[in-house]
């Protein structure tokens, strides 16, 4: 009588682990990594500008796809967000001066790009969109939400161009290039007026234009030597700070008038 009862149970779990498929048998995910060769980097007074290289991997990549080139890449450097006030300026009686303004929130104080290719060969606009990818899909949140959104919008268009136009908003196109099948190297430009703080390199995967995944890691820029000094002591005893600075440019006109004076 236990004999049918044991070959039942045998065959159901026979069953069971058939049904069940095996860890070879799931389908890998792809995934990506970044690297930085140093989270943090030095600045002086004479800085002019630097290439920044981040290198990544693919995680689990499908060989046929890898070696059709459908797998793309954009890395961003995004600056540390800040408060900032766009202002338009126009011309009363012969002189320019400030009318209206636009204040925005949590603005990323520059955004460096580099992909595989040009943005508009990789995805469609509407996945920038979502992932709030490329300088100009960020989203440039408005102190006042009532204001018009005609005036939000020219504000926003007027800040974009403006970071362009100093460098801070930049992009390389090619500035990512696959070294092998699952190994990457990217480029992205750090300014010459970089801000310092806490810069977040972000690394977005794409196949055959889809959105796979995104990793992420930090960097830190700072200022060194007596460059570094002086801004501690600003932003640690501002109202000192302030003291002095006048008391510097008084002493200095003091002895400009001297120095230059007509007898």
């Amino acid at each position: 009588m236990g004999c049918p009862k044991a070959l039942s149970t045998l065959i159901m779990l026979c069953l069971l682990a058939a049904a069940v498929p095996s860890r070879a048998q799931v389908p890998l995910t792809e995934g990506i990594q970044i690297g930085l060769s140093t989270d943090n980097v030095s600045i002086t007074a004479g800085f002019s500008g630097a290439d920044l290289t981040i290198f990544g991997s693919l995680e689990n990549p499908d060989p046929l796809v890898a070696r059709q080139g459908r797998y793309d890449v954009i890395v961003v450097l995004e600056g540390p967000p800040r408060p900032v006030v766009v202002r338009r300026k126009d011309r009363v009686l012969g002189v320019w001066i400030n009318l209206d303004s636009e204040a925005f929130e949590n603005v990323p104080m520059s955004y460096s790009v580099a992909t595989t290719r040009p943005l508009q060969d990789i995805t469609d606009p509407n996945s920038y969109r979502q992932l709030s990818l490329g300088a100009s899909n960020l989203y440039m949140q408005p102190a006042d939400a009532g204001d018009s959104p005609a005036t939000i919008e020219e504000f926003t268009a007027a800040l974009r161009e403006r970071k362009a136009a100093t460098g801070l908003y930049s992009e390389n196109v090619g500035g990512v290039q696959f070294l092998s099948q699952n190994l990457f190297r990217a480029t992205v430009r750090l300014a010459p007026n970089v801000p310092v703080g806490t810069h977040k390199a972000r690394a977005f995967l794409f196949k055959s234009g889809l959105f796979i995944k995104e990793s992420s890691a930090q960097l830190e820029i700072r200022k060194s030597g007596f460059e570094q000094s002086i801004f501690r002591v600003a932003h640690n005893y501002s109202f000192l700070y302030g003291i002095f600075a006048i008391s510097l440019a008084m002493l200095t006109g003091w002895l400009g008038r001297l120095v230059f004076r007509k007898d």
